[in-house]
């Protein structure tokens, strides 16, 4: 178990990086919403290159840093990784998220790396998976972020100590 400041500090940086996940797919989903629905080429274009460097650069790094931060806030407290169902529930859902982030990953660049060439054909079906993704990556972080509010499964108040 970490010392009690150590375990504010475990919490606050697995907090900031959950939200900063979250907040940076939902930056993605603008990008991705503005390069299906765009009638403006160049914007469509840039939004596909900036997802691209978003997805490897940010997206990416971010999501293993909440991931690890998480693994080790549950280690070092009383909540464990295998003591409650709700905590087994987060991280399998985290590492279906990063997961299926990381295959996405290739195609998301090579989308980025199309998109560059303005002599390139830039299709709207290649632009609506990640879309897609992006959508479903922010219901699955939804849900993390509300099991970690709420607890269910099994977490109980603490009883005082006699």
């Amino acid at each position: 178990m970490f010392a009690p400041g150590l375990r504010k500090l475990a919490l606050t940086a697995h907090l900031t990086l959950s939200i900063g996940w979250l907040g940076a797919v939902i930056a993605f989903l603008a990008l991705a919403i503005a390069a299906v629905t765009s009638a403006d080429s160049q914007l469509a274009r840039s939004s596909c290159v900036s997802m691209g460097f978003l997805a490897v650069y940010v997206i990416v790094p971010i999501a293993l840093a909440s991931l690890l931060s998480g693994l080790l806030s549950a280690l070092g407290t009383k909540w464990g990784v295998f003591r409650y169902s709700w905590v087994i529930v987060k991280l399998v859902l985290s590492c279906i998220a990063v997961a299926v982030l990381l295959k996405q990953v290739g195609p998301i660049r090579d989308l980025a790396v199309l998109a560059r060439d303005p002599m390139a054909s830039l299709a709207i079906p290649e632009a609506k998976r990640p879309l897609i993704h992006a959508a479903g990556g922010l219901v699955v972080l939804v849900v993390v972020q509300v099991i970690g509010v709420y607890k269910p499964w099994g977490a109980r108040k603490a009883q005082p100590e006699a």
